[in-house]
């Protein structure tokens, strides 16, 4: 029943009991669907699947042994065992292009994924940043009531930790002049760079819109 929910042109919803609706729609259902149903039956079969993988750290060729399929963190993912890292991985579903179903494997003891946010979403970079209260509700939504303390002035300022960088430096830019990056320090002069691109861009834009 659970596949028949996820296929194309399906209803989006599975009832829990008459009072308990979950949505599983998403804005990439139509290209998840043949995903789910190819690795579905990869794994039912035992059969590799091979794909390229896009990440914060570049595109890659992977093939992986499937062995479940998880729907976690409102995201699809499947956990197998990588050829390339020679190790069990979760792998985001929207993230994998050009699947293809390989040969056989014999299937090997598997452990339970550690399905934490820490492990699945390794923080490299402690960051703290004052946040105007107009957006307050975007760091309750986004990191819970315990990621930010409220200071005298009324700014809230916010602890947390990102796993890469460029991750840092658009989320601080997402919220325009209403947030400035005080930790660490050394990532102030990446966000200023950053934005001074876009600045850049649109001013040439405007520009050559007015010539002539």
């Amino acid at each position: 029943q659970l596949m028949e929910k996820l296929s194309v042109g399906a209803s989006n919803l599975l009832t829990g009991d008459t009072h308990i609706l979950i949505d599983l729609s998403s804005w990439y259902k139509d290209s998840l669907s043949p995903k789910i149903e190819l690795l579905h039956g990869a794994l039912l079969s035992g059969h590799k699947v091979s794909f390229s993988y896009f990440a914060p750290g570049g595109e890659s060729e992977r093939t992986i042994e499937p062995y479940d399929l998880l729907f976690q963190w409102a995201g699809w993912y499947v956990w197998g065992w990588c050829e390339l890292r020679e190790d069990f991985r979760l792998f985001k579903l929207v993230r994998m292009t050009d699947l293809s179903v390989g040969g056989t494997f014999e299937k090997r003891a598997v452990p339970f994924p550690d399905l934490s946010a820490g492990r699945v979403f390794p923080g490299r970079f402690q960051v703290r940043v004052r946040v105007m209260p107009e957006y307050r509700w975007r760091l309750v939504e986004e990191y819970g009531p315990d990621s930010f303390s409220e200071e005298p002035d009324g700014t809230l300022l916010f602890t947390g930790t990102f796993a890469d960088k460029m991750h840092v430096i658009t989320w601080i830019v997402s919220f325009g002049d209403g947030a400035e990056l005080l930790e660490p320090e050394e990532l102030r002069t990446d966000v200023l760079k950053f934005a001074e691109g876009i600045r850049g861009k649109y001013t040439r834009a405007l520009t050559d819109g007015n010539c002539g």
